[in-house]
């Protein structure tokens, strides 16, 4: 069974990333390279992964992200930091399939959670922006706050020829417990009605008490999930190195296994490689 870690992350040194400037982030504000990587997939027994934008919103972070994509044979697709409602992006996409690692590139991203106006997604500008991502043949990583989902929802709606991948399904509030899970699960349940939208089910550790959390303290969240999208929609991702913040890789894989329900071993297979796999198109 292939197995394919659907969310991580690369910096250098330093890292280029205001988020990382927080002061409860010192703990990763070093770099993570390629090297480390490639062993934490060796102890984990992971064949594949995909390699998402960290934050820089930058070309440069591009360009880092396709070099070692190239330099390591497990990292089978990209995800880049767009712009959706810039100038020139779908010349900025061509010129990034075209370069060394181009053909790793499998999906974009923008940082959404950033915006301040939960209805970002509704402009016409960004929506010209979604559309390009589409005619490219590539997938859109929804990062969002609760508060977005709605609109990301009807952009999925307006959009049904682009594959709408959900990072952290949606970064629930996990720390806040049976409040948090209310307010995510109506807009969470309605976005999942939309059939070109799958969710990862990954950074669900750093949306909970990063020093007190359980397992068990994740299970609604996950149940709620499967429910909703069914294994075949779901996908694992570490978000690693950002899930140091509150524990390592192999306990942050080891809560999502023991808070799953049980599943058949088609199931297992989709959510821990099938599912990304077919999304993202990888050549694997």
């Amino acid at each position: 069974m292939l197995t394919v870690d659907a969310h991580h992350h690369l910096w250098g040194n330093p890292p280029a990333c205001a988020r990382l400037d927080d002061d409860r982030m010192r703990s990763v504000r070093r770099p993570f390279t390629v090297a480390q990587w490639q062993a934490q997939l060796r102890a984990a027994e992971v064949d594949r992964s995909i390699l998402v934008e960290s934050g820089r919103c930058d070309e440069a972070e591009s360009e880092d992200l396709l070099r070692w994509a190239t330099e390591a044979p497990q990292i089978a697709g990209v995800v880049l930091w767009a712009d959706l409602a810039g100038p020139g992006l779908e010349a900025r996409i061509a010129r990034h399939l075209r370069r060394s690692g181009g053909d790793r590139v499998v999906g974009v991203r923008a940082q959404i959670q950033a915006e301040p106006d939960p209805d970002h997604l509704d402009r016409p500008d960004v929506r010209r922006g979604l559309r390009v991502v589409a005619a490219a043949g590539l997938a859109f990583d929804l990062l969002v706050r609760v508060d977005q989902l709605p609109a990301a929802a009807r952009a999925a709606a307006a959009l049904p020829h682009l594959r709408f991948v959900l990072d952290h399904l949606g970064k629930p509030e996990i720390r806040a417990g049976a409040t948090g899970l209310a307010r995510w699960r109506g807009p969470f349940a309605a976005l999942a009605e939309q059939p070109n939208v799958t969710a990862k089910m990954s950074g669900l550790v750093t949306e909970a008490d990063w020093v007190s959390w359980r397992a068990d303290d994740l299970r609604p969240f996950v149940r709620e999930a499967v429910d909703r999208f069914g294994p075949d929609r779901l996908m694992f991702g570490s978000d690693w190195p950002l899930c140091l913040l509150a524990g390592s890789y192999g306990r942050v894989r080891a809560a999502l296994h023991q808070v799953l329900p049980a599943l058949s071993e088609a199931a297992s297979h989709a959510i821990f490689g099938g599912t990304a796999a077919r999304v993202y198109r990888l050549v694997v």
